[in-house]
């Protein structure tokens, strides 16, 4: 058995009970917060820890990460997304589904469940594919899947074009309880498309990806989500229609949340510049306006969930022809700085932005995280706030170093990171 570990001169923030104390502690027993406060003192024969002065908050829950295991090992491993995650300050990766073989069995749950405890440093849950193979046309067996540990139902980074099918989807859901999320694209106004229509688009002579791809197909899950009464989330939004489409949703009563990708906010369609594969993304960096909108979504509550969208892809797979490119970028160790930029630009308080890196995610899945609570896992973050540096391609963990933000001048740094009570990370 461990000795406690102790955490003193820390800035607690728990965005799940609105806890912000400056000079708090925080006491860890046999991996579970024992004690958190103002007034805490270290265990007779603890290990202390003295954070500084700096924020203590819950682990990052991110809730769509692709994690490479099994079948794309060349592209990322749960060992190398462990490290990666925990140096970005993750204590939980929800895997997808789209692995090879593709997430759609109870074993291959069981397996990634497994898998992931031999060898990756944090927590791991999986999302189950919504269709067999991804191919949109049959159900899988989700209430097999979720018995086996699937937190939730996803095809990935396909649509579930049909509406018949996730109509079904939803109303079996409702029976489990269970969470459906969907890409938020509609396939044929998307196929063959590299980047957002518009103008930088013709300037480049790339086909486009139109925002109304997005918003048609948001209008129409929670249309019928509204009409099952299923829960809906749609994973990565990009555009400002469709956020104000999710704003209408919630205001009808409907079962319906949302997530942005910090890439979103961080960047526009203009980083693509003389074709920068490293900026080709699914969905597409938009035009400035959706940028703003995604923003104003994340300030305003309408937007629930902030994810890395974490996609690595090898070299051969990025440095092609921008049409013929691999879309995704290498967003774990990216997630908690590039989000901390819009506290630093005063878009969004401290602790309604941790909200949707911990306790929003990790509700909505069910997961026992995201809050300094007694009794919750001790999977804890602990980060400068304030002091400034630049992101380095060569300082990622990840396997691929796939990042449009290499040599990006950020804001707020992660220190250590702990999960159940062990350190996993600390920063030289």
């Amino acid at each position: 058995m461990n000795a406690p570990l102790a955490f003193i001169n820390a800035r607690l923030l728990d965005p799940a009970s609105g806890m912000d104390v400056k000079g708090g502690s925080l006491l860890v027993v046999d991996g579970r917060i024992a004690a958190v406060g103002g007034d805490v003192r270290p265990a007779k024969g603890a290990d202390v820890i003295d954070c500084g002065g700096h924020c203590l908050a819950p682990g990052l829950v991110d809730m769509r990460a692709f994690l490479g295991e099994p079948g794309f090992e060349e592209k990322e491993t749960l060992a190398t997304a462990g490290l990666s995650a925990a140096a970005g300050g993750v204590t939980t990766l929800v895997s997808q589904p789209q692995t090879d073989p593709v997430m759609d069995e109870p074993a291959l749950i069981g397996f990634m469940a497994e898998r992931a405890r031999q060898t990756c440093a944090v927590n791991v849950v999986s999302m189950a594919a919504i269709t067999k193979g991804l191919r949109g046309q049959e159900m899988t067996e989700m209430g097999l899947l979720a018995e086996a540990g699937a937190v939730a139902f996803t095809d990935g980074v396909r649509a579930v074009a049909d509406a018949q099918v996730m109509r079904r989807a939803l109303s079996y859901a409702t029976g489990w309880n269970l969470l459906v999320v969907q890409h938020a694209e509609e396939p044929s106004l998307a196929k063959g498309g590299a980047m957002n229509s518009g103008e930088v688009a013709s300037r480049l002579g790339l086909k486009g990806i139109p925002a109304a791809a997005e918003v048609i197909m948001v209008e129409r899950d929670v249309r019928l989500a509204e009409m099952t009464g299923g829960r809906y989330h749609a994973a990565c939004l990009s555009t400002g229609e469709a956020i104000a489409a999710m704003r209408r949703a919630k205001e009808r009563g409907i079962k319906a949340t949302c997530g942005v990708a910090a890439h979103h906010f961080a960047l526009n369609e203009n980083e693509i510049g003389e074709y920068r594969t490293f900026a080709k993304v699914t969905p597409p960096l938009r035009s400035e306006s959706d940028r703003a909108a995604v923003v104003e979504g994340l300030a305003s509550g309408v937007v629930d969930v902030i994810v890395s969208d974490h996609s690595p892809q090898d070299q051969e797979s990025k440095r092609l022809p921008f049409p013929a490119a691999e879309f995704g970028i290498a967003g774990l160790q990216t997630l908690l700085p590039l989000t901390l930029e819009l506290v630093h630009g005063g878009h969004i308080k401290l602790l309604d932005l941790l909200a949707k890196l911990t306790v929003n995610p990790a509700r909505l899945l069910g997961l026992d995280a995201g809050t300094l609570a007694k009794g919750a896992p001790a999977d804890l973050v602990v980060f400068d706030l304030d002091t400034p540096w630049k992101i380095s391609e060569a300082g990622l963990r990840s396997k691929s170093k796939n990042t449009p933000f290499d040599g990006r001048p950020v804001q707020g740094k992660v220190l250590r990171t702990v999960v159940g009570g062990e350190t996993v990370f600390a920063a030289a």
